[in-house]
């Protein structure tokens, strides 16, 4: 009976202010999610590396060659980071364990960095893909002025629980903000990734996926700058803005929608 007890309770998300450190995701669900995914050609050589690497783990150890088990993915807002790593669940046929920072964070002294502690016990226990968005919130340089000493204990049980971090799970934590992560986090990590506004050829890409060919060439052209996020709201305004016309979807909707939902464009 203790040992059934155990078992259940390795597969039992952690929980905190009385709500689950995190949102679980299947693999399905994950599949559905990437559907339109569109990266650049280095991040894909990286992801397809890391995923052949773990398919050959026999084959390292009898070389005494560690496997990469931690990803740290950097660039600015929209342009794929947290679909990557519902793409590498994806690809892994492991669940997202999707960590909640609201729950995670907590005001009294001590509790965020044992909740560090137990999502990252969760995961060495039960193999998934663990990922930690905004992960700057949790590693940010220790001489940082505010709350010094509670984020160094936090930065401390993090740097310890990614150099114990092993079994079957893999984690992935991503970052707008990677100038501030302290350089002890960084060197914890195996693998880098670095994320830009797509391209002209990245947005024909992912505009194809969206609305087909016809106006794809157009739209890449009008929405330089944009990021993957803003591309998809801008799409879909036009889209429902077709509908609302009862016609097909033609370019002007696209510049309208543009218009009107008014990116913070970088060209």
């Amino acid at each position: 009976m203790n040992n059934k007890s155990k078992s259940n309770a390795a597969v039992r998300l952690p929980r905190a202010k009385g709500i689950d450190m995190a949102t679980v995701y299947t693999p399905k669900e994950c599949a559905r999610k990437v559907k339109r995914i569109v990266l650049a050609e280095k991040n894909q050589t990286i992801v397809d590396e890391f995923i052949t690497i773990l398919g050959m783990k026999e084959k390292f150890e009898e070389q005494d060659v560690p496997m990469p088990n931690k990803i740290v993915m950097f660039g600015p807002p929209g342009t794929g980071k947290t679909l990557t790593a519902f793409y590498l669940a994806q690809r892994l046929d492991l669940p997202l364990i999707l960590v909640r920072l609201d729950a995670i964070i907590h005001s009294h002294l001590g509790e965020t960095a044992s909740n560090v502690r137990k999502i990252f016990d969760y995961a060495n226990g039960t193999p998934c893909v663990l990922f930690l968005d905004e992960f700057d919130a949790l590693g940010r340089m220790r001489d940082s002025n505010d709350e010094v000493k509670e984020m160094a204990r936090v930065v401390n049980t993090l740097l310890q629980c990614l150099d114990e971090f092993g079994g079957e799970s893999v984690f992935v934590a991503a970052t707008n903000l990677e100038e501030e992560l302290d350089t002890a986090i960084w060197r914890r990590f195996d693998t880098k990734m670095t994320y830009t506004l797509p391209t002209h050829a990245d947005r024909i890409q992912y505009i194809e996926l969206l609305i087909g060919e016809s106006l794809a060439g157009q739209a890449a052209d009008l929405l330089a700058g944009c990021s993957f996020a803003d591309i998809e709201q801008i799409v879909l305004k036009a889209k429902r803005k077709a509908i609302i016309e009862n016609r097909a979807l033609n370019f002007e909707n696209i510049e309208n929608a543009l218009s009107e939902y008014n990116p913070r464009m970088k060209v």
